[in-house]
């Protein structure tokens, strides 16, 4: 959308300079010399404008987004031949080589290029009271060039009320990038979030298992300590106690992670779609609600798990599908998303091969690899 933003904007500032400059300028074009040079001098002078204008305005896009610093030395240059322009213009037009009616769409064009760059550095009310001065500098040149009258007061005028047109142009278009790119960084930290929540949960839970049990050890060690050292029988069985809470400790852990690793494939489906929807990314699953083993659902949990963390660390999807096929003695989960790069990592992570080890326990596969049209596929087979 950015590249596209700009080669509108380029295109349109040399489209104004040919449609509404160079066709006015040479469209009575004399042949003595003094109006011949003005009018070539003019249409230099815009070309330069056209030239120099882009490059400050892809420079002041760029402090907009916060990426670089203010192009001052480019807008300076970019409003200098906007006046040089005018000057010439003026002169042009008092050589006889330009009618009054062919004044404003000239003086609309040379205008254009420096309010473009100047309507993104500026509050639009602000920018909207400078172009006006603008319009009122526009004035004083021309009534220098012998202008006068209504003619003089309406070139001010178009000048001043051009700030509206440029405004909608470039400052809209600037914000419509901006408000993209801040979309874009809060659905990846939301999908920061989402991983860390999930962190955190586990995190929650052994502290919940652990906590308790390793504090009443501390104080039962303590005591054995205490009892050991006055010779008292009784620190044996304070021991033994310390011995069984480690053990229930274990066990309890034990569940924790089986329940962390062996999810159900109905719930990890339905936390998927709710943490990639909560990042922006549509899911879509189709399969079966039953019909397989609790290894073989535990199993494929796993893969929707890994395969939603991956969608939400690497590329840039915007719709995940999930599709679950039971054969007679197959199960067939393939998870398919796109937004892949151009030039996708092809290093294998660790996810991926923890999962191929998990699955081949079972007599699975595992296949995960890029589909075309900037698709990434991942396909699961355990036995059913």
């Amino acid at each position: 959308m950015e590249k596209q933003s700009r080669l509108i904007w380029l295109c349109t500032t040399w489209f104004f300079y040919l449609s509404w400059e160079v066709p006015f300028v040479l469209l009575e074009l004399p042949h003595a010399r003094l109006p011949l040079a003005l009018a070539l001098a003019t249409l230099a002078a815009g070309a330069a404008q056209a030239h120099q204008g882009i490059r400050a305005h892809r420079g002041a896009l760029d402090q907009y987004l916060g990426r670089g610093p203010l192009p001052r030395r480019p807008v300076l240059v970019s409003l200098a031949l906007c006046l040089l322009s005018l000057v010439l213009l003026g002169g042009l037009y008092a050589a006889h080589g330009l009618k009054e009616a062919e004044l404003v769409m000239v003086v609309l064009y040379i205008v254009m290029p420096f309010g473009m760059t100047y309507s993104t550095l500026l509050k639009p009310w602000t920018f909207l009271r400078r172009f006006a001065l603008l319009g009122l500098a526009t004035a004083a040149v021309f009534a220098a060039f012998g202008v006068r009258g209504e003619r003089l007061v309406y070139l001010a005028l178009v000048v001043a009320l051009s700030g509206i047109y440029i405004l909608l142009m470039a400052r809209c278009g600037a914000w419509t990038l901006a408000v993209m790119w801040e979309s874009d960084r809060a659905r990846e930290t939301e999908a920061r979030l989402a991983v860390a929540e999930e962190r955190l949960r586990f995190g929650r839970d052994m502290h919940d298992v652990l906590g308790r049990n390793l504090a009443v050890i501390a104080l039962k060690a303590e005591l054995a300590v205490q009892l050991a050292q006055r010779g008292r029988p009784e620190a044996v069985a304070q021991m033994v106690e310390v011995q069984r809470i480690a053990q229930e400790s274990q066990k309890e852990v034990r569940e924790v992670v089986r329940g962390y690793r062996e999810a159900d494939l109905g719930v990890e489906i339905e936390g998927a779609r709710g943490v990639l929807e909560a990042a922006g990314i549509g899911c879509a699953y189709s399969g079966p609600a039953e019909g397989l083993t609790v290894e073989a659902q535990s199993a494929l949990g796993w893969v929707v798990r890994e395969a939603t963390t991956n969608v939400l660390r690497h590329g840039d999807a915007r719709s995940v599908a999930i599709r679950l096929a039971v054969a007679e003695h197959t199960a067939t989960l393939v998870v398919e998303n796109d937004g892949v790069p151009e030039r996708p990592n092809t290093t294998p992570g660790s996810g991926l091969a923890g999962l191929r080890e998990r699955l081949s326990a079972l007599g699975g596969t595992l296949e995960a690899g890029p589909a075309g049209d900037g698709l990434f596929r991942l396909t699961a087979q355990v036995p059913r």
